[in-house]
């Protein structure tokens, strides 16, 4: 998979509100499946398994299996590469034309 393929799944994963919602609880501890069902009564144990699928081809989530549960870990390697190629220098552009703006407007 290409840097670009990955970039893609990364943001079409953190595309919707339920799994970024499963990523916040995650970052907390590991959850089993159940415990992240429970956590979403509104949606059945099988939409919340394909929210899970989406996050785990994105490389977003990490499934453990032990014995009958299986243990979902957060990897936040992803969202720190889409920091490091997009968030982190635009914000820096960003600073930099306010600094300039702001010597602009001092002078």
């Amino acid at each position: 998979m290409s840097n670009d393929d990955a970039d893609d799944a990364v943001f079409k994963a953190l595309g919707h509100r339920v799994r970024r919602r499963i990523l916040d609880f995650l970052k907390t501890e590991p959850r089993t499946t159940g415990m992240l069902c429970d956590l979403f009564p509104e949606l059945d144990r099988c939409t919340v398994m394909q929210h899970l699928g989406v996050l785990e081809a994105a490389g977003l989530v990490v499934a453990e299996k032990r014995g009958r549960e299986r243990w979902n870990h957060l990897d936040a390697l992803p969202v720190h590469a889409i920091h490091e190629r997009w968030i982190g220098p635009y914000a820096a552009y960003a600073a930099s034309m306010l600094s300039k703006l702001k010597q602009t407007l001092d002078a």
